[in-house]
Order: C-alpha cells, then sequence, then structure tokens
C-alpha cells in the first residue's frame, strides 16, 4: 500500500467521534455511574443558574432551592415512569425483569414524564413559597434545558440515543463492551474489548441533541433581556424550541422505540406539545412579573421570618435602638430618686421663676407611670396645686 493511500484510509478513522470505553468506576465495591454523574451535575447547574435569575427578578434568596427539593424527585420519578411506559416491553414480557424498570442508573428518563410531574413537584413548593408557579418556570427556562445537554453527556458514556451508520467526519464510533469477570456482552457497565475496531460509526444524535439545547438556552436568555417576557412565556419557548430541534433528532435516532403508524411514539408527543406552546405564546400576554409578586412569604431561616415571640413582625434593629435610651431613662428615674432629682433640677433651672416647674414635675410623673403625654397633660394643674398645698401646710407646721 502506498504512503498516499494509506493516509487516505486513516483520515476518516481519525475523524471519527470515540465513545468511552467504559461508563462506570468502582471506588471498592461501589459503582460511580457516568450517567448519575451526569445527571446531578445537570441538576446543579440548572439550580445555581435558576437561583441567579430568580434573584434578578426580586425572588427571595433560597428559594429555588427550596421548591427544587420538591421538583426534582417528582422530575426523575416522572421521567422514569414515562420511560418505562413508551418502552414497556424492555421491561415486561417472557424473558424480561420487571424489577429492571427501578434500574434508573441503565439509562431511561422521558423529558416529558420528567417535566410533567416535576411541574406538579415545583407547584407545590411555590404553593408554600407563595410565588406564582409562572414566574418560577420562566426564571428556571434556560437552566433547565442546560441541564438537559448536560446530561445528554449520560448517553454519551452509555453508547445509547445514537443514529443510522455515516461516513461524515463526526460519525460516533460504538463499541463492544464486556463483563470483564463473566465475560457477558455489557453494553451499559462493562468495558470496551478493542477500540481499533469498532462496531459501527453512527450519527452522534445525542450530540446533535445537546448542541442544539444549547442554542436554545442562548436564544431564552436573549429573548428574555430583549421583551422582559414574563407569565410563563420564558418557559413556553424553551417547550417550543426544544420540542422543535427534538422531531427532526428523533427521526434520525436508530435505536429501539415504540412506533405508532410508522413513526417513533417521541415524534407525536414533540409536535402535540410545539403547538400547546407556541398556542400559549400566541394567547398569553404581558411583562414580567413586579418583584413584589415574586418575593414570596418568608420561611424559617429567612431574614424577615417572623415565629411569633415578638409579637408581631420583626422590629428593626434600628427602632430598637432609638427605643433603648428611653427605656433606660425610665428604669433610671423610677430606681434612683437622686439622679431623678439631679435630672429634675438641670431640666427646670430655667423655669423655676416662671412657674413652669410643675409641667417637668409632672413629665416626670408621666414617665414613671408609662402613661402618654396626652393622658397625664390634663392633671398638671391638679398635681401642681396639690404639691403646692402640701408645701404651704409643711410650712405652717413648722412656724407652729
Amino acid at each position: 500500500m502506498s504512503v498516499p493511500s494509506l493516509a487516505a484510509s486513516a483520515t476518516p478513522f481519525l475523524a471519527n467521534i470515540p465513545s468511552p470505553a467504559q461508563g462506570v468506576w468502582y471506588i471498592g465495591p461501589v459503582p460511580l455511574r457516568a450517567y448519575a454523574l451526569c445527571l446531578v451535575a445537570g441538576i446543579v447547574v440548572a439550580i445555581i443558574w435558576a437561583e441567579r435569575r430568580w434573584r434578578a427578578r426580586g425572588g427571595r434568596a433560597g428559594t429555588v432551592v427550596d421548591i427544587a427539593v420538591w421538583a426534582v424527585p417528582f422530575g426523575v420519578i416522572g421521567g422514569r415512569l414515562y420511560h418505562v411506559a413508551t418502552d414497556w416491553y424492555k421491561y415486561f414480557g417472557p424473558g424480561r425483569n420487571p424489577v429492571e424498570a427501578l434500574y434508573i442508573w441503565n439509562g431511561g428518563l422521558g423529558i416529558w414524564g420528567a417535566v410533567a410531574l416535576g411541574a406538579v413537584g415545583a407547584w407545590i413548593g411555590c404553593r408554600r413559597r407563595g410565588i406564582p408557579l409562572a414566574a418560577f418556570a420562566d426564571a428556571v427556562a434556560p437552566g433547565l434545558i442546560t441541564a438537559q445537554a448536560v446530561g445528554r453527556l449520560g448517553n454519551w458514556f452509555n453508547q445509547e440515543l445514537y443514529g443510522s451508520p455515516t461516513d461524515l467526519p463526526w460519525g460516533l464510533e460504538i463499541y463492544r463492551r464486556i463483563d470483564p469477570e463473566s465475560g457477558l456482552a455489557d453494553p451499559i457497565a462493562g468495558h470496551a474489548i478493542d477500540q481499533a475496531a469498532p462496531v459501527a460509526v453512527v450519527h452522534p444524535t445525542f450530540l446533535y441533541e445537546l448542541l442544539w439545547n444549547l442554542l436554545i438556552a442562548v436564544l431564552l436568555v436573549w429573548a428574555d433581556r430583549k421583551f422582559r417576557m414574563g407569565h410563563g412565556r420564558v418557559f413556553a419557548l424553551y417547550v417550543a424550541g426544544y420540542t422543535a430541534g427534538r422531531v427532526w433528532i428523533e427521526m434520525m435516532r436508530t435505536d429501539q422505540a415504540t412506533h405508532l403508524l410508522g413513526i417513533r411514539i417521541n415524534v407525536f408527543t414533540s409536535v402535540v406539545v410545539f403547538l400547546l406552546a407556541v398556542l400559549y405564546l400566541v394567547l398569553v400576554r404581558g411583562k414580567r412579573e413586579d418583584p413584589e409578586t415574586v418575593r414570596g412569604k418568608p420561611l424559617p431561616g429567612d431574614d424577615d421570618y417572623d415565629d411569633g415571640s415578638s409579637g408581631g413582625a420583626k422590629q428593626p434593629a434600628a427602632d430598637e435602638a432609638a427605643e433603648a435610651p428611653a427605656d433606660e431613662s425610665g428604669r433610671s428615674e423610677s430606681g434612683d430618686s437622686k439622679s431623678g432629682s439631679k435630672s429634675g433640677d438641670s431640666e427646670t433651672s430655667d423655669s423655676e421663676t416662671s412657674g413652669s416647674g410643675r409641667d417637668a414635675e409632672a413629665s416626670d410623673a408621666e414617665l414613671a407611670d408609662g402613661r402618654p403625654h396626652s393622658e397625664t397633660f390634663s392633671v398638671k394643674s391638679v398635681v401642681g396645686e396639690e404639691s403646692a398645698a402640701e408645701q404651704a401646710d409643711g410650712a405652717g407646721e413648722k412656724r407652729d
């Protein structure tokens, strides 16, 4: 073979995208599954990004995490239920093991089940927080579709969600994997036995969807900033954009799937959901919600949460500091007559000849009794006359 012909034959091989040799690693007896790690990484990205967007819209810090506690488990369960319902033949029937329907780490989450049941969990969390679900969905949308993109990397490790054979430069190499201990075929947890000789080179449809999702995320951010979208319209745009790409990507896939009229069932689902999302965008109008609307009610742990011990809303620190000197002064006057006398002398030194000393004494009595000024002002003259009478009687007794 000549050198040019050797180079020509090697070029297609070097341009292909290799699949990972394995998708599971072990730390002792504990398996680390790439699919699960990608899912977790996607969820973390979605929560962090959604939290930043929520706070930028005026929402309370920590709200996204509180709602994610409900939405994520619901979403995972819903995604698995949708997958098992549409690919039931993989788990039920002759020679199948129904228990494997619980093996979520082997892959198989339907996005529509995840979104539907995840929305139920988010609705529960939003009700607890007192915030509108539509506003929360708008904040989450870009992070959610980015999380889907990150999750598609798990399909790469599992060698799944690929298309028909291709000779394009970016074709994906599929290897035969076996269990090292038993020697049996294991496409998920096994090891590639010969990466130099792939069993097929196919369209990397997982990669097509990954890139499409990232483009939609950019579109969502741009549209939201330009038009200040609200009332669930950002989320509707996410659904419409994702389904538009899912239709043509789904039609390229060749992995096993449930068919309806000779077409993969997810194609029908994507078309129906796309039309509903577009209809929502057309019918629902309105700008972004007011920040006061998305702030919601405080829960334990929030700075402005009131547990009832203060008898009402929490008192600002500035007001407490302003009242502290008055309380201390009241205690000083009631507990130390000598100190009160000095204070009274300093306050009335300019009023001894004008006859206003009685007002000062009334003010002292007001503070000591804790009565408002409006109540004590009307009895000042009476208090003053009684004091004058007592002084006169004392003087008479001395003369006697």
